[in-house]
């Protein structure tokens, strides 16, 4: 019995491609492609797939972490294993937290996004090794964790945002933003804005 699948990616070529890849398998079957939630809740209600195939940047509207979420919300839920392009902490972070089976990237062989599909669709997770490893060194790391909030200060900061930017974007006072940049400060070791997004970039906490 093949595995079914729905792919959500928000490029056309991109869907193309892989469900070209994927129906020249004998055990996986494209089932259904949507390009953004709304797509996406329609699709998997209609094919009641094992397994959603997930980018995390669908463009305008929610993100793949968010739909997500929404699809893991559903009376019956499929898997959802993300296949980006992006490989950064805060990335993998939300996507796991959104209640994603498996993280693998654009840049895998076939054979290993086809293993990652039928190990999804059997329950157990899937990482791609650089995930894995980001993983790993988070956990291990002796120093203080840098937190969600403070993740999406930091990516605003790499927008070049300013304080009253910020709190307008985060729903949060001046000082509140002032705040969670001396917590950001301390934890990253550094004393300037620049340097905060140099090293949340360095340490793949946030994309360049």
């Amino acid at each position: 019995m093949s595995v079914r699948v729905v792919l959500v990616d928000d490029h056309p070529v991109v869907r193309a491609g892989l469900s070209a890849l994927i129906s020249g398998t004998d055990d996986l079957e494209v089932v259904g492609e949507a390009h953004d939630l709304a797509t996406a809740r329609s699709v998997v209600a209609a094919t009641r797939p094992d397994v959603v195939l997930m980018d995390l940047d669908l463009g305008e509207g929610p993100g793949g972490a968010a739909v997500t979420a929404e699809l893991r919300a559903l009376d019956e839920p499929p898997r959802v294993l993300v296949l980006t392009t992006y490989a950064t902490e805060a990335d993998i972070l939300r996507a796991l937290d959104a209640g994603a089976s498996g993280y693998l990237l654009k840049d895998a062989p076939a054979p290993e996004l086809f293993a990652g599909i039928r190990a999804t669709a059997r329950g157990e997770t899937v990482l791609a090794p650089s995930v894995a490893a980001t993983l790993v060194r988070r956990a291990a790391s002796p120093g203080p964790v840098v937190t969600e909030r403070e993740v999406a200060v930091l990516e605003l900061l790499a927008q070049g945002l300013g304080n009253r930017e910020m709190a307008k974007e985060l729903f949060v006072s001046e000082a509140t933003v002032k705040s969670h940049l001396s917590h950001i400060y301390t934890k990253l070791g550094v004393d300037t804005r620049a340097g905060a997004v140099a090293a949340a970039i360095e340490r793949r906490i946030i994309r360049r």
